[in-house]
């Protein structure tokens, strides 16, 4: 089966005052039709950006696409024009931002901002559109479709924002819903009812997902495979029950050992990971983890560490044949 989208060797720099920093560093993974990807990693390890890029929303100047090829079916997005992008967000390639807050906008109704949608793509007439729209609210899990569908984003729980988002980007039925930090700010609860209702539509609707976020948890239940990113870099990638029993590389182990667990039996203490994320100036021609590392040796300071594999559809960018146990998912 021909991957719905490849990314080969993706490069993103910005343009400081400072020099340039290199945000995403030699990114490549593919995504076949209806497949869920997470894409896991702290704050600045480039898993947003790479996802705005492969939307194009990358403002330039200061970001721009240094190098690398983006595929969509058969379009280059990297080469597209700005013309056949728009023709593509929204319709077949949607996303869902952190913050739906300040993704939607304060002074269009809810249902304004969907069934714009629907008349620019779909050329649904504005009636058509509004019963698709009141259709998508109900999907979602908001109650009175009928009456919310005039209501303004203020008005909204942070909950319901969210379901208003989703079904913004569910509207067309597009083939690649890209959902990023879907469940931030968000409680406990409500994340449960996001995750499960973004799988839920990616059953019926046959669409594939890619879930970015910084916590392993969230996507334990849901993604068929799991990229873990760091400083720009893909250090691990494998089936997602394969990384979660047997982690290969030191930062994904750092992360599973920080995940708090109710139902743990051997009630393991959770392990902060030491130091702080690796920044912008910090040294690139060596592993970008090794301050940090528990397991780290001289000649992880000599060289960038590879991605080799390590197994079945597995890869991880560390020197050594690491295990440790670690908490289930």
């Amino acid at each position: 089966m021909n991957p719905l989208l490849e990314v080969q060797d993706l490069s993103v720099h910005f343009d400081t005052e400072d020099g340039i920093v290199i945000a995403v560093d030699g990114v490549s993974f593919a995504l076949a039709p209806g497949e869920t990807l997470g894409i896991v990693g702290e704050s600045g390890s480039g898993k947003s950006v790479t996802s705005l890029a492969i939307m194009r929303l990358i403002k330039t100047p200061p970001g721009r696409i240094a190098s690398g090829a983006i595929s969509f079916e058969e379009l280059d997005l990297v080469a597209a024009s700005d013309e056949a992008m728009r023709d593509l967000r929204g319709k077949d390639v949607a996303m869902i931002f952190q913050d739906p807050m300040t993704s939607l906008n304060p002074v269009l109704t809810i249902g304004r901002q969907i069934t714009e949608a629907l008349e620019l793509h779909l050329g649904m007439d504005p009636r058509a559109a509004r019963l698709r729209a009141i259709e998508l609210l109900a999907l979602v899990g908001i109650p009175s479709p009928e009456r919310r569908i005039d209501d303004y984003p203020h008005q909204f729980s942070g909950g319901m924002r969210q379901r208003a988002m989703i079904a913004m980007a569910v509207s067309c039925n597009p083939k690649l819903l890209i959902a990023d930090e879907p469940t931030t700010a968000l409680d406990v609860t409500i994340q449960a009812q996001i995750l499960e209702l973004i799988d839920r539509l990616r059953r019926e609707l046959g669409m594939a997902v890619i879930i970015i976020t910084h916590d392993l948890g969230v996507v334990a239940g849901m993604a068929d495979r799991v990229f873990v990113m760091y400083a720009g870099r893909v250090v691990e990638s494998g089936p997602t029950e394969a990384i979660f029993g047997d982690p290969r590389m030191p930062y994904t182990i750092g992360l599973l050992r920080s995940i708090p667990r109710l139902d743990d039996p051997d009630d393991h203490q959770l392990a902060p990971i030491p130091g702080t994320p690796a920044g912008p100036g910090q040294r690139r021609d060596c592993c970008a983890f090794a301050p940090r590392c528990g397991y780290v040796q001289d000649v992880c300071r000599e060289g960038v560490p590879p991605l080799r594999e390590v197994g079945p559809a597995r890869h991880a960018a560390c020197l050594f044949d690491v295990h440790a146990t670690v908490p289930g998912p």
